[in-house]
């Protein structure tokens, strides 16, 4: 049995200023770096095999808080970044819709039709994530394994296992800010233990003081 502990980024600058970031490369907040000192506490009586992390700095950050503690090496890669936003990149949430209302209609509502202006697919990203994830698992066959990703990465993958379509996913939560969700895979397939655990953080937790992820399901 391989175990995968999917991590999500401490909180960002973007997540807090309401600013999407994809592949814009922003720094974690005095908040997030205060969630990250939680996640050695979720890991503390788990032996961590192997630790792989999207390259941008809020996940790089992220994992080196549970690497430092397992004394690992953090394998890079690119492919597990966030959705590329193209030109979403950068804006504010509340000017999405006006300066670009069909796909931010199809984010919140149709993500099987998205097409970011100058960036991804959701079914493109979609693929990538889901493909990465199986090449990890290859090379990491009946061990623990630590991926430290992004919020609509854990998502989109959430989704391909669980067998629910793009179509379906504005009904699926969002998962908090350096939450943990635990994954087992056997020759049966994929077995979700735990989904978005936030239980460390307590009063750091991002989604607690905020409500628009309330508003989008």
């Amino acid at each position: 049995m391989t175990t995968l502990y999917f991590v999500r980024h401490g909180e960002a600058t973007g997540n807090v200023e309401r600013n999407f970031h994809g592949w814009y490369d922003s720094p974690l907040t005095e908040n997030g770096r205060k969630q990250i000192a939680c996640l050695k506490t979720w890991f503390q009586d788990i032996a961590v095999d192997a630790i792989y992390a999207s390259d941008l700095t809020r996940t790089y950050e992220t994992a080196k808080a549970i690497a430092e503690e397992k004394g690992l090496q953090i394998r890079k890669q690119k492919n597990l970044r966030e959705i590329h936003g193209g030109e979403w990149e950068d804006v504010p949430w509340d000017d999405l819709p006006i300066r670009f209302s069909e796909s931010y209609e199809n984010w919140l509502y149709r993500p099987h039709l998205l097409e970011m202006p100058g960036g991804e697919s959701m079914a493109g990203f979609q693929d990538r994530i889901y493909k990465t994830v199986l090449a990890i698992i290859e090379e990491n066959q009946g061990k623990k394994v630590v991926i430290v990703t992004h919020g609509t990465a854990i998502r989109v993958f959430l989704c391909r296992i669980r067998g629910i379509p793009l179509s379906e996913m504005p009904g699926e939560a969002w998962c908090d800010n350096a939450s943990v969700t635990e994954i087992t895979v056997t020759e049966e397939g994929f077995q979700v233990i735990k989904d978005g655990d936030n239980s460390h953080l307590g009063t750091l937790s991002t989604l607690a003081k905020q409500d628009w992820w309330k508003k989008e399901q």
